[in-house]
């Protein structure tokens, strides 16, 4: 589900012109997806998705991978408000669903992750990349960690898991049956 960010008019100076430039205001839809992310790291070469942090170009660039709208002009990313920055960073960190997952914290993943692993792991576990290549990207991510877990063979029981089983089995029985042993 995309976002829509309203934009509002706004002035810069332009050192080459040595004059202020007006950007008429609009409305903008963005979607945080694989394919944005896929753009943005095609033109980076470096991952999405790492903890360094982006700069400011960088950041704006990634605006303009995920923009749904046709831009004429690329300086309408810049001309959005701190309001309108904040609004994009709520709606990236948005889980997007209900489904949670107990945290293990003995495994952190070094693994670095950029989008061809995505496919990766969308092709592993069939998951279509239409549509789903497009849907929120955290979504996405919960939906590959789920299909993981799922496909996943059972764990096997502990020696104390199978004890306490087979004592409440035979405790059955010996009701069933009305015997003692």
């Amino acid at each position: 589900m995309p976002i829509t960010i309203t934009i509002p008019d706004r002035d810069f100076y332009d050192q080459e012109l040595n004059q202020f430039v007006t950007v008429k205001g609009r409305s903008l839809s963005f979607e945080h997806s694989l394919l944005s992310i896929t753009k943005w790291e095609s033109k980076w070469h470096k991952p999405y998705l790492s903890k360094t942090e982006k700069t400011k170009e960088e950041a704006i660039d990634y605006l303009r991978c995920m923009c749904l709208d046709k831009v004429d002009d690329p300086i309408i990313f810049m001309a959005i408000d701190e309001k309108g920055m904040t609004e994009v960073a709520k709606y990236i960190e948005d889980p997007m669903t209900a489904t949670t997952f107990r945290e293990d914290k003995n495994r952190p993943s070094r693994e670095i992750i950029t989008n061809e692993i995505v496919y990766y792991w969308m092709t592993e576990l069939n998951i279509p990349f239409d549509p789903c290549q497009k849907w929120h990207f955290n979504r996405l991510m919960t939906l590959i960690r789920v299909a993981s877990i799922k496909k996943q063979p059972p764990k096997k029981m502990g020696k104390k898991e199978w004890a306490a089983q087979r004592s409440a089995i035979n405790a059955q029985r010996r009701a069933k049956y009305n015997s003692k042993g």
